[in-house]
């Protein structure tokens, strides 16, 4: 049984208008289902659910608006099916068009910021330590817990508006501090200094992550001194995507391990595995589905979407050379808008790169339809997803390799310290 405030009944009961409403008895209904005694505020939220997946999505976001449903806290939004800033062009039919800027203007009209990112947190929106939010986007989520230590769980479409309404969210899961303590240790000690300094590794080291934690809490032991923010950014994505991570730790770098002793609650862990170059290897050849080819039809990297650092890498890497085939970058317009006040977005197009802005190739139909076709990138996520909702076969590589590439139209490998 969930236990209500006298404010969240009345709320549930119409003293806000009909979309909060909804929204309340949405959010109070997930709470009991989720076993959670009662509802928390919430700082913020993260929006997910206004990316086309079909009309119902669109027609349960309008009834929102109908019911005069505003989003009681601050609200980002993740990546539309369209790309209202820029630049690729995408192949949606007419209806679905429609449909998906129905839903993307559905969601603005309810007070959402038009942020279109995956990673509001790169575009300012980065809540304090401690603070729960309810935030969607499975690789948000993870940075958002990981990396800035607020709490929230993987709230996915339509309960992530519903929150943002209501102001509240179920208190169960990751919002309790005693479901953040990891019980997995990884050890990475045992790897070279200069492949746990190098971007390429992150990836891999997210995909291990996933497929060997689940759902669990783990503490990554070894990397003292050699994360980014970036690096931190994609192994959170591809432990998302290659497992149910919602948060992980890194010894003597996030929120809340200043060692592993900390993570792990002072306990011993229920399983400690320590990662060699031999799996290692494993992994990284799992991430490539086009087997031994040459082939190259495409480039994509910026999943989650490119910060400014990276595009800065991308530029420094072409150092002005033409592509031979195109180079996707996907990011947000954040990014993009100082890029262009630099004079830098018109260069980079000129050069082959091909903007994809708000929006990415795995969501909706941009990549060109071509036989057999070969995907390069440097994202883990990309790796997982762009098999099934591409067509495309991936080939993985680090950003220089991806450049490389692009500027050959083939695969160009560079020497790599995998072992």
């Amino acid at each position: 049984m969930v236990e209500l405030s006298a404010a969240e009944r009345a709320i549930a009961s119409g003293a806000q208008g009909a979309g909060a409403a909804m929204a309340m008895r949405i959010v109070a209904e997930a709470a009991r289902l989720m076993g959670a005694p009662r509802l928390i505020p919430v700082a913020s939220a993260h929006i997910d659910g206004a990316l086309y997946h079909g009309d119902s999505g669109t027609l349960f976001a309008e009834r929102l608006v109908a019911g005069a449903a505003k989003v009681a806290v601050r609200a980002t939004l993740n990546v539309g099916s369209l790309g209202p800033a820029g630049c690729a062009a995408i192949r949606l039919p007419p209806h679905e068009r429609d449909m998906a800027g129905r839903m993307m203007r559905a969601y603005e009209a309810m007070g959402c910021e038009p942020s279109w990112t995956c990673a509001p947190y790169q575009a300012g929106h980065r809540p304090a330590q401690g603070t729960d939010v309810a935030w969607g986007e499975s690789n948000a989520v993870v940075f958002c817990n990981s990396v800035l230590g607020a709490r929230t769980n993987r709230y996915g479409d339509f309960l992530d508006i519903a929150c943002a309404i209501a102001g509240r969210a179920p208190d169960y899961g990751l919002h309790r501090p005693e479901n953040r303590v990891a019980t997995l240790l990884i050890d990475v000690t045992g790897l070279s200094q200069a492949l746990r300094s190098s971007d390429v590794f992150y990836p891999v080291l997210g995909t291990f992550l996933g497929r060997m934690a689940g759902d669990a809490v783990a503490v990554i032991e070894g990397l003292q001194g050699c994360t980014t923010e970036d690096r931190l950014k994609a192994l959170g994505a591809a432990a998302a995507s290659a497992g149910g991570v919602g948060l992980f730790h890194v010894a003597g770098v996030t929120p809340e391990a200043p060692d592993a002793a900390t993570a792990l609650g002072g306990l011993p862990a229920r399983e400690q595995i320590l990662l060699t170059p031999q799996e290692v290897a494993s992994t990284l050849a799992r991430l490539s589905t086009a087997g031994d080819t040459g082939r190259v039809d495409a480039v994509a990297v910026g999943s989650p979407h490119l910060s400014l650092a990276e595009i800065d890498q991308i530029e420094h890497l072409l150092a002005g050379r033409t592509l031979k085939a195109p180079l996707y970058a996907n990011t947000g317009r954040h990014v993009l808008k100082p890029l262009e006040a630099q004079g830098r977005r018109s260069a980079l197009e000129s050069a082959g790169v091909i903007f994809v802005v708000d929006t990415c190739i795995v969501v909706t139909p941009i990549l060109p339809e071509i036989a057999d076709a070969v995907l390069m990138t440097n994202s883990g996520k990309f790796a997982h997803y762009a098999p099934g909702n591409t067509g495309y076969a991936v080939t993985y590589g680090s950003l220089g390799e991806c450049v490389e590439s692009a500027v050959a139209g083939r695969l160009v490998r560079e020497r790599q310290a995998w072992s």
